[in-house]
């Protein structure tokens, strides 16, 4: 639970930031006369539409089991993912299609003072980021990661709208379209970055296997337990922020049935306890032999 008001906590700061931004670069891109401040205030307009679903994602996943979801309701999170990943992919196309008619359009250089909005931006957008993917490292949500990433693109793209508005002022007249430019080349940067973020939730719907490192943890964990000789399978799958595991147990076979399942509640309790972000856990009893 602990988890999930953090990351609701760390959504309404992406939200509030966002929609502060959004005002500032398209007021000041439309002053400013430039269209890579005006595109970077698109992106943050959807970035608060995104956060917004990031924020229901999370609310919904916090409902408890019931009979339809006996496993809980965090599988939400990857599809909240996928719906924040065709928002960034929604901006780009938007930003890459308007830099075009722009480059094609002649139009004054932007104002010089507009360099200081984005080296203020650049510096906010990039502080969020680390505070947000901080966060989603700390609970292991693939959602939130996207949200980060929302900032990291946008203060990317703030960089090459800095970059782009620079040639303009410093070049003067036939560089006019510098920031056009630089509005395109972000936009590729942001669909390569949602593929980045696609590609994990997508594992996870799919139960791909990527969690050798937590493999080896539960291993470890198991030999603690008094009673359990060893482990056989093991497969893990990631369901929000929390995992499942099958876990296959060795034990001595000469034991009753009633001291294995036994043995098997004592180890389910001690992976639980020392791995928590584990939140079922099946564990198979194979009889070892002599």
């Amino acid at each position: 639970m602990e988890n999930e008001k953090s990351a609701i906590k760390a959504t309404y700061f992406s939200i509030i930031g966002n929609t502060l931004l959004a005002g500032i670069k398209l007021v000041s891109g439309f002053i400013g006369n430039s269209y890579a401040l005006i595109a970077d205030g698109i992106e943050s307009m959807t970035d608060i539409f995104s956060s917004f679903f990031v924020l229901l994602g999370f609310k919904y996943a916090q409902k408890p089991p019931d009979e339809n979801h006996p496993f809980g309701h965090t599988r939400i999170e990857p599809l909240v993912t996928f719906l924040v990943v065709a928002f960034l992919v929604t901006s780009a196309t938007i930003i890459a299609y308007e830099s075009v008619v722009h480059i094609r359009t002649p139009h004054k250089s932007p104002e010089s003072w507009t360099l200081i909005v984005l080296a203020v931006i650049i510096l906010w957008k990039e502080a969020s980021y680390r505070y947000v993917i901080h966060k989603s490292k700390q609970i292991n949500s693939s959602s939130l990661r996207a949200d980060a990433w929302h900032h990291r693109s946008d203060a990317i793209t703030s960089v090459t709208a800095f970059i782009g508005i620079s040639i303009a002022v410093v070049f003067g007249e036939g560089f006019e379209n510098a920031d056009d430019w630089a509005a395109l080349f972000a936009s590729g940067f942001i669909l390569y970055n949602s593929y980045l973020i696609f590609r994990p939730a997508l594992g996870e719907i799919m139960d791909e296997h990527l969690h050798d490192d937590l493999v080896e943890d539960i291993r470890k964990v198991a030999t603690e337990v008094e009673g359990i000789l060893g482990t056989e399978k093991c497969f893990v799958r990631k369901a929000g922020m929390k995992y499942l595991v099958e876990l296959h147990a060795m034990v001595d076979g000469t034991i009753t049935v009633d001291e294995g399942h036994f043995l098997a509640h004592k180890l389910q309790d001690k992976i639980q306890e020392e791995i928590p972000e584990i939140s079922h856990i099946t564990i198979h009893v194979e009889p070892e032999m002599h």
